[in-house]
């Protein structure tokens, strides 16, 4: 029992670390605040390999590892970040990635990892970067979907497949070890 305790803080803590620096592996667009950014493939892979609460938890410590103004949150640091146009994205990941573990708890499968992700991560993330923008910027729908969903698809389509792929592979050596 006490060594389930120690795997499963050892994998969330690793997902943080993942998480952290993934965050830097990210570029801007002009015409939108919301950054390309390698962390939606971390937060994929960390709601494959761990519960959905695990998931929850390693997403809040990074945010707040962030709000207290570790440099870790692309873009800006900060509070300021969190509250700015793209920090919609940011609370949503506190929705969207326990919903994918949740939905992905079955045996691993590429395919339904990569479709729950398009299905229930995707629109949950690009849903708070919408309000975000529409509270924040004072735009039109219409205007925050061409900024918080269009610039981002096949991007995130690509890292979903991409951290699909691995996720089955660390599920397997996971349960296998």
């Amino acid at each position: 029992m006490q060594d389930d305790r120690i795997r499963a803080i050892t994998k969330m803590a690793m997902c943080v670390a993942l998480c952290c620096v993934t965050a830097y592996i990210s570029f801007p667009l002009p015409f939108t605040p919301g950054m390309v950014t390698a962390l939606t493939f971390a937060l994929s892979l960390t709601a494959y390999l761990l519960t959905p609460r695990q998931t929850f938890t390693v997403i809040a410590i990074y945010i707040l590892l962030g709000a207290v103004g570790l440099p870790i949150l692309g873009g800006g640091q900060g509070l300021a970040r969190l509250v700015s146009p793209a920090g919609g994205f940011y609370f949503a990941w506190l929705v969207a990635y326990p919903l994918l573990s949740l939905a992905t708890r079955n045996a691993p499968n590429f395919k339904r990892y990569v479709a729950m992700n398009i299905l229930v991560a995707m629109p949950v993330t690009y849903a708070g970067g919408i309000i975000s923008m529409v509270l924040l910027m004072d735009v039109t729908l219409w205007q925050a979907l061409t900024m918080a969903v269009l610039p981002f698809v096949a991007g995130d389509i690509l890292k979903a497949a991409a951290a699909a792929g691995l996720g089955v592979k660390l599920q397997f050596v996971m349960r296998n070890a």
